[in-house]
């Protein structure tokens, strides 16, 4: 008798412990970590990253109510109870394309170590925790290598090591870590759509000698390379006879609703994702809007000069994109523009006749007139 289960079997966000990526800094004193932290975001600055630390100041009872504190610049200190939920912790930081975190007080899924010779027991006893080092510091020129680290990892003395004042050295490294992170990118021809004022499904509208949804196929398969997945988003109903099909599981919310289903589909992807109501969107245009991308924010959207609003169906959304639209559609919102126009996206400007829309049947004929 097969084993029975009460919940659909999705594909899951590869995260760690609180976020898609992070890394622990073990080893020295906490303000040494903190320093550091401050140190190396400063190089990094076009990177969106985090800090998670524990409160230090003992003196101060727990505080009545969170305590979220923004600056200007957009940063924000919050004082928070963490600790109780990683599941939320997850979704709190999964705009970020690195979390720090003090190793003193939170493990994390990757490790920076630094040899502080004071710190041998501190060590010692988050040693077990040390399972995936990616580099070491030293914090003086005579720190040295504890015996018990190299009886756990033999390897560790053949990891890269700096002094914690090359501080340009550790910023390239770490950028490393963040750039391994930057998901593919899969094609989505948005073919869903109801075409009501076209009448007739615009995805099988000839514009290139084959229907519109097999163009935008094939010319997404030839700018992302063999390497990458293309698919068609559908509604179930359409049928469409293609292995590489992703039928909503959105129902009813269109355009919005075919990106959350892709990313249902792989939530560690980004999604290249163009309608068929635009046929003058050329191999040109498409390879402009990837060499543009910003996989740091939560999207690249095309925008045409003359246009006040990015278009967000000729667009490169990101996996941090993903919650985003959740959190949209949580408090009633189904606009993939509005999304754009209330977060931090990268937006391309192109001449306007690449993006423009074609609905109606007189303007179908004008444009396959004018692409002729």
């Amino acid at each position: 008798m097969s084993e029975h289960t009460k919940h659909a079997k999705l594909k899951l966000r590869n995260n760690d412990n609180f976020a898609p990526n992070e890394i622990a800094i073990v080893g020295t004193k906490c303000s040494v970590i903190a320093d550091l932290v401050q140190q190396v975001s400063a190089k990094l600055a076009t990177y969106k990253l985090a800090y998670l630390d524990a409160s230090h100041a003992e003196e101060i009872g727990q505080k009545a109510c969170d305590c979220f504190t923004f600056h200007p610049s957009g940063t924000a200190a919050i004082s928070t109870i963490i600790g109780r939920n990683k599941f939320n912790q997850r979704i709190q930081f999964s705009p970020y394309d690195l979390l720090f975190i003090n190793g003193n007080h939170y493990e994390g899924a990757k490790q920076i170590l630094i040899l502080d010779n004071d710190k041998e027991a501190s060590v010692l006893k988050r040693l077990n925790q040390l399972n995936n080092i990616q580099f070491v510091i030293k914090l003086t020129d005579d720190a040295k290598y504890f015996n018990f680290l190299e009886e756990k990892n033999p390897q560790i003395k053949n990891l890269p090591c700096f002094h914690i004042a090359e501080i340009d050295k550790i910023s390239k490294h770490i950028e490393n870590l963040i750039k391994e992170k930057i998901a593919p990118i899969h094609g989505l021809v948005l073919a869903g759509g109801k075409s009501t004022r076209m009448g007739t499904d615009k995805g099988l509208l000839n514009y290139h000698g084959q229907a519109q949804r097999d163009y935008l196929f094939e010319l997404l398969k030839s700018v992302l390379g063999k390497e990458q997945s293309v698919f068609l988003s559908a509604r179930a109903e359409q049928n469409i006879e293609n292995k590489s099909v992703i039928n909503d599981t959105f129902i009813g919310l269109g355009p919005f609703g075919a990106l959350c289903s892709a990313f249902m589909h792989n939530p560690n992807a980004a999604y290249l994702a163009v309608a068929t109501d635009v046929p003058f969107v050329n191999q040109s245009v498409l390879n402009l809007l990837i060499s543009k991308r910003n996989p740091h924010k939560i999207a690249t959207a095309l925008k045409g000069r003359s246009s006040e609003f990015m278009e967000p169906l000729i667009c490169i959304w990101e996996p941090k994109a993903y919650p985003i639209l959740l959190s949209f559609l949580a408090q009633g919102y189904s606009c993939p523009r509005k999304v754009l126009l209330n977060s931090d996206v990268e937006i391309v400007e192109v001449a306007d006749d690449f993006i423009r829309n074609i609905n109606t049947p007189a303007e179908f004929n004008q444009a396959k007139s004018q692409l002729k």
